[in-house]
């Protein structure tokens, strides 16, 4: 399979069904900023969560630095804390370094808010990487 028939099953392909927060984007975004959280957050519909296949090096090297080989890619911004995202845009994340309560997906710099359901599939990393 080439990148780009790879990226497309990433990305438009089936996988297992997974639930986020079930709330409406309103519910949501209220819900999270009385968490009074730390970081930015990001509320996402429509995610991905992508658990990442690599060589044995590399996933060394990520749980060393205190994560694991897991990313989320969300078809649609529900809204952004720190403007960085629009509404609509999509949004691929960096690897998880904590999960709380089944739907904050927390990275080094931003929680990532799974609302409705999602679907869990692997992948690349390789592939995942040239998702921009």
């Amino acid at each position: 399979m080439d990148i780009r028939e790879a990226i497309n099953e990433l990305l438009h392909g089936v996988g297992v069904p997974m639930l986020g927060r079930d709330m409406t984007d309103d519910e949501a975004i209220r819900h999270v900023k009385s968490l009074s959280l730390l970081k930015p957050f990001c509320a996402v519909r429509k995610w991905i969560w992508i658990d990442l296949e690599m060589p044995d090096a590399v996933r060394t090297k990520i749980i060393s630095d205190g994560l694991q080989p897991v990313m989320i890619y969300a078809h649609s911004v529900v809204f952004d804390s720190a403007g960085r995202f629009n509404p609509g845009d999509w949004v691929r994340s960096t690897p998880l370094a904590k999960l709380s309560d089944g739907y904050l997906f927390e990275t080094q710099n931003t929680i990532y808010v799974l609302i409705g359901q999602g679907i869990r599939k692997s992948a690349q990393l390789s592939t995942v990487i040239h998702v921009f």
